[in-house]
């Protein structure tokens, strides 16, 4: 006799005390357990480097504080003319925007018109409404069209 010659031919056992367990729940017992659940997370975050901000020295912020007046001087001649509202086109900034998680930051590049420079926040503020930190600025670039 061969093997489960005896038994192959008898139906499917159902339980009549237990219901039949559904075909997602059966898969479900073999899905893959994470014992240390948001390690691979952490370990990523750790892994992610930033920038320490980096400190201008008198030279380096009376230049920045000089592209600062020459942008407010043309950002008030677009006032005049336009009558309304002002806008530089053209300017290129770096700045350093801080980490939400962990010390340090990382230097960004924005590019495009300036539309307001609000002194009472300390902000620059671009066209597409990014509002970026004066503090923060490390370089400031006004096209010369």
């Amino acid at each position: 006799m061969k093997k489960y010659e005896d038994i192959i031919s008898l139906p499917h056992h159902v339980s009549d005390h237990h219901p039949q367990m559904s075909l997602h729940d059966r898969a479900a017992q073999f899905s893959p357990f994470a014992a240390l659940t948001g390690y691979g997370d952490a370990v990523e975050e750790t892994a992610r480097l930033t920038s320490q901000k980096k400190i201008l020295d008198e030279t380096e912020r009376e230049a920045l504080d000089r592209q600062l007046a020459s942008l407010a001087g043309l950002l008030e001649e677009s006032r005049k003319a336009d009558g309304r509202r002002g806008r530089v086109p053209g300017v290129r900034i770096t700045y350093f925007l801080p980490d939400q998680k962990k010390s340090g930051g990382a230097y960004l590049k924005q590019c495009g018109a300036v539309t307001d420079l609000d002194w009472l926040r300390g902000e620059i503020v671009m066209e597409d409404g990014t509002r970026i930190p004066a503090e923060d600025v490390v370089e400031l670039e006004l096209s010369r069209t």
